[in-house]
């Protein structure tokens, strides 16, 4: 379709949302494309940012390509790495294609989480000109930004010294509506997710135990009325509030902007009683002495609110 009507997508996307359940693994090469690996991420969760950004960039039109472009031509187009980086978002791209134009046929090059070179074709992308042009600025925007996370990630992840088993997580510093994709392409980049919203699991921040009267107070309220399947994660700033939390039977420890020394001795006052997580103003060069100090964890707010997008072009022949 080279006319996009984005409110007959929404309206689509809505009715077929309330006609049936997620499905639990979509594969494109159920549909008209052919990608290889299945989509892991679920279509009515993600048409819905698509349909959005193709609504912010599509909805009145495209001048240029209606103007210039033949209904009838036909191309070829190739997603290229333009510098080294770890792939995310290829099945992302490919399903913007497709939502433009269903007889858009995408093939993938590269597993998702692999480490290219720069030059590497990533996707190729075959039909339509006009909506191959149409979608390529949506695709590229997903995969790029991907990218750029699984990217910083993967270099993150591989900071940890040989024998530690530190984890490294994201935060729930996202991108408001892009949470789904950038939490997955921490996934691609070896890094693991921290609690994905405010119902996925109790954490005390500083502000909560102000509000709750005290570190122990905050603890066991919360232990009290929390459902039975949460851990109880407690943030704090100095070994007393931690000796208080350990007192209290935390599950989980936060350890906010403390010091590598200071981080060192909580390790050794805790002596496993609870998962130790590293957090706050964390930078690369602090990765590999965290992690050597012991801690469970180290939580990265940057993973997701500063990483560079990675720089990736789509190259078009007809």
């Amino acid at each position: 379709m080279n006319n996009v009507d984005v409110s007959a997508l929404v309206a689509e996307f809505r009715s077929a949302s309330i006609a049936a359940p997620p499905p639990v693994a979509p594969n494109l090469s159920n549909s008209s494309n052919s990608l290889g690996p299945p989509c892991p991420l679920p279509f009515p969760l993600i048409d819905e940012a698509i349909i959005r950004a193709l609504a912010e960039d599509l909805g009145a039109g495209d001048v240029t390509t209606d103007s210039c472009v033949p209904a009838s031509a036909r191309a070829n187009a190739h997603g290229v790495a333009r510098k080294a980086m770890v792939a995310c978002g290829v099945a992302v791209a490919a399903r913007v294609f497709e939502l433009v134009d269903a007889q858009l046929r995408v093939e993938a090059h590269v597993p998702e989480g692999a480490s290219v070179a720069a030059g590497t074709r990533l996707w190729s992308v075959t039909g339509s000109a006009r909506s191959i042009l149409m979608a390529e600025r949506v695709a590229l925007n997903f995969a790029q930004r991907m990218s750029g996370i699984a990217t910083a990630t993967r270099r993150y992840v591989t900071a940890i010294p040989d024998g530690c088993v530190t984890r490294i997580t994201d935060t729930r510093k996202t991108t408001p509506g892009l949470r789904l994709f950038e939490r997955y392409a921490v996934r691609c980049g070896g890094g693991h997710n921290h609690r994905n919203d405010l119902g996925s699991a109790v954490l005390i921040k500083d502000n909560h135990v102000v509000a709750a009267g005290g570190v122990r107070a905050a603890i066991e309220a919360s232990r009290a009325r929390a459902p039975h399947t949460s851990r109880i994660e407690c943030e704090v700033d100095s070994l007393e509030q931690l000796d208080e939390a350990l007192a209290a039977r935390a599950d989980i420890v936060l350890l906010d902007n403390m010091e590598t020394s200071l981080v060192e001795e909580a390790v050794r006052r805790t002596r496993g009683r609870a998962l130790l997580e590293a957090s706050g103003g964390i930078t690369f060069e602090r990765v590999a002495e965290l992690a050597r100090a012991g801690v469970d964890a180290i939580s990265v707010g940057a993973l997701t609110h500063s990483a560079p997008a990675a720089d990736i072009g789509l190259d078009f022949l007809v």
